[in-house]
């Protein structure tokens, strides 16, 4: 049996109507870039993440740089980073001028660990960073509070989290701003980049809109040096007809987990953990083994395919190297980046593929003995 990491075929083939005649309006129309396929997304995922302001962006790097520019994050000041996430969200800190300052993550959900932020604050620290990392969401009345009896900004990286809930809210409105990615292999994907920004804060939401428009409040008037960094027409389209079968979609992905958990029995492998605060979405089933490389050998010769995220600690990365932290200063994180396989997960996986990738992980045997 082959079993892919992903497969868009389910959804393309329920939506393919919908997508043709989304783009068709927006072809008909003549009109690619800020118009109402964007307002209108905007408007119902705003209410979807139960905020009250959206603003479409480029991407999801985009749209925490822009939130930290907003918030007038710049040269001199620290954010607060987990060590394990996708560099865009250091690389948003970098493109800001400020310092990206990586803390330890959680040992069961690889999320920022809440007793590890207050050690990392300095004088200089302006924002934190909440990375709902696989789309598990962190701990978010420790993170407010934390930050609030610091004087700091919340901002939640859901690039991987669309629909999750923590404590039964959504994530998306539970710190000061909240970025989204659209990237196609998102539980919300585009057909291309694109990305939102969510927030409560008006003043904030127009600050960026306008950032993200060249910094232009109207045409040919320009109140900041701002960028172009905007949801076209034609994506925002797409991503109205596949809005209302997320949660469908994640429902799917949920019940996959399960059967996962249910289902492999190998001693040798580490399953992922949920939070009891925490209602994940699964954008990503991430389980661990001290032997990742053998194990992932094993799986792609049974025909199944993984990917592993992410390989190297972002405070390992070369283009972190001027921070000077050595390897072993964030020793779970390292252990994560060498240990971690995702397995296959995505809409419309079947019983029957999940049931063959579990029957072959508890059929591996390490080469040596130990513990995941």
């Amino acid at each position: 049996m082959k079993v892919p990491f992903n497969d868009f075929t389910p959804m393309q083939r329920e939506l393919e109507r919908e997508m043709y005649a989304a783009f068709d309006r927006v072809y008909r129309r003549a009109w690619y870039i800020d118009g109402g396929e964007r307002k209108a997304f905007e408007e119902s995922f705003a209410a979807y993440c139960n905020a009250q302001y959206c603003v479409g962006v480029g991407n999801g790097l985009e749209a925490i740089r822009l939130i930290l520019q907003g918030m007038d994050v710049g040269a001199g000041d620290e954010v607060i980073v987990p060590a394990t996430t996708f560099i865009a969200t250091a690389l948003a800190v970098t493109y800001v001028g400020a310092v990206p300052v990586f803390v330890e993550v959680d040992p069961e959900t690889y999320t920022i660990d809440c007793d590890k932020i207050g050690e990392k604050i300095t004088e200089r620290t302006k924002a934190l960073i909440a990375v709902h990392l696989y789309g598990h969401p962190c701990d978010m009345d420790r993170i407010c509070e934390i930050a609030k009896a610091h004087g700091l900004r919340v901002i939640e990286d859901a690039a991987q989290a669309h629909g999750a809930l923590y404590k039964g809210r959504k994530v998306g409105s539970l710190g000061d701003a909240a970025a989204f990615s659209f990237y196609p292999g998102k539980n919300l994907g585009a057909l291309g980049d694109a990305g939102a920004v969510t927030t409560n804060d008006k003043r904030l939401a127009d600050r960026i809109r306008i950032l993200a428009n060249y910094g232009s409040d109207r045409k040919y008037h320009h109140i900041y040096q701002g960028t172009n960094s905007r949801l076209d027409e034609l994506q925002a389209a797409f991503l109205r007809v596949k809005l209302p079968e997320l949660d469908r979609w994640n429902a799917w992905r949920k019940r996959a987990a399960q059967r996962y958990c249910d289902a492999i029995r190998n001693s040798a492998v580490k399953l992922p953990e949920t939070a009891a605060y925490a209602d994940p979405v699964w954008h990503i089933f991430a389980i661990r083994t001290r032997q990742r490389d053998a194990l992932e050998k094993w799986l792609c010769d049974a025909g199944i395919n993984t990917t592993i995220h992410y390989p190297t600690a972002m405070h390992l990365q070369e283009a972190y190297a001027d921070l000077k932290l050595p390897k072993g200063s964030l020793p779970l994180a390292e252990m994560i980046a060498d240990e971690e396989i995702s397995l296959p997960m995505y809409y419309g996986i079947t019983d029957e593929q999940i049931t063959y990738v579990a029957d072959r992980i508890n059929a591996w045997r390490p080469q040596e003995t130990g513990e995941a």
